[in-house]
């Protein structure tokens, strides 16, 4: 018995590489956000913790995005395993800035791809990361903004600008 071929690949395999790396940095960081709804659900802190609940759904689309780009480019996606994520946190605050810092590396990352994928004449993927870049810019402003209101709320009760953060 024959077995169907498969479509050609297209995503050139430096690029795939890469990209099957930023589908574990996209699930680490899902599973990351999780644990940050957990300790802020902990906490009775309900505007963060659906923030949080959203962000992790968020991250899981964009790996499964990623995901199905690379199949069905002829490539082979990976499933990645997720470890090492924190659970313990000292602040909300501390919270919102590590999610910064998570997103800066997500977005660094997105980049290496993108100019990977142009130095390698992968148009397909170049164009396919277009939006990623544009959502990046997004979710970097969003956790910049909410860093503002700590600064604007210093010394408030963490109720009180738990209230003013967003939901989603």
């Amino acid at each position: 018995m024959k077995t169907a071929i498969r479509k050609q690949m297209t995503i050139n395999p430096v690029v795939m590489d890469l990209l099957n790396s930023q589908i574990a940095l996209e699930m680490k960081a899902s599973a990351s956000y999780l644990a940050m709804a957990s300790w802020c659900d902990q906490r009775e802190l309900v505007n963060s913790k659906s923030f949080f609940y959203k962000q992790a759904e968020e991250e899981r689309e964009h790996a499964m995005k990623i995901f199905t780009f690379i199949n069905d480019n002829g490539g082979a996606a990976i499933s990645p395993s997720v470890e090492n994520v924190n659970n313990d946190f000292e602040s909300l605050r501390a919270i919102y800035e590590t999610s910064l810092d998570q997103e800066i590396n997500v977005t660094e990352s997105i980049f290496n791809i993108f100019k990977t994928a142009r130095k390698e004449d992968d148009f397909v993927t170049e164009v396919f990361l277009q939006w990623f870049i544009s959502e990046q810019s997004e979710e970097e402003d969003t956790m910049r903004s909410i860093i503002d209101v700590f600064d604007l709320m210093e010394g408030m009760p963490l109720k009180m600008i738990d209230e003013r953060l967003p939901k989603e």
